[in-house]
């Protein structure tokens, strides 16, 4: 048997999870305690975002954020605003430059948003509230379509710039 047979190659592609954790989490309840005797089913508004930053070589955090606002219909009266951000640190090496992007936007946040999900209806229910539960999203179709836009304004720089 060869030396290269039985040592694991150095350049064969590394993805890890180093740690998950809840970064940041608050609930605000504006209205308390006279929102508790609202009996309505408040219109939920959600905005979500993700971001990844380099901590050191080969090493990411990704972090997905959730701002969850309940309103009460037909009111601008805020029944209660979540914020959560859920992390992880990951391990990312050998792996081609073009695709670490794609690994970093869908493969991470898809390994996250499960957590930010329970963390979510956990601190709905802890606010004395219904819990929240958020619907799955298809983190590869929000980046294909951040990718296109970016082409998109891109083509229409360029094409102001030749005027």
């Amino acid at each position: 048997m060869t030396e290269a047979a039985t040592t694991p190659s150095s350049e064969a592609p590394v993805f890890n999870i180093e740690k998950l954790y809840v970064k940041d989490l608050s609930l605000e309840i504006p209205h308390a305690p006279a929102i508790f005797l609202e009996r309505v089913n408040p219109q939920i508004d959600l905005q979500l975002q993700s971001q990844a930053v380099v901590v050191e070589e080969g090493i990411f955090e990704v972090v997905v954020t959730a701002t969850i606002t309940a309103k009460l219909p037909e009111q601008d009266k805020v029944m209660f605003l979540i914020e959560a951000k859920q992390a992880g640190i990951f391990q990312v090496r050998n792996i081609p430059v073009e695709e670490v992007e794609g690994v970093l936007a869908v493969m991470c946040p898809n390994l996250l948003y499960p957590y930010l999900r329970e963390v979510v209806s956990d601190l709905s229910v802890r606010g004395g509230f219904a819990p929240v539960l958020l619907n799955p999203i298809n983190f590869e179709a929000i980046y294909q379509q951040q990718k296109q836009q970016a082409a998109e304004a891109t083509a229409t720089a360029a094409a102001a710039v030749k005027h």
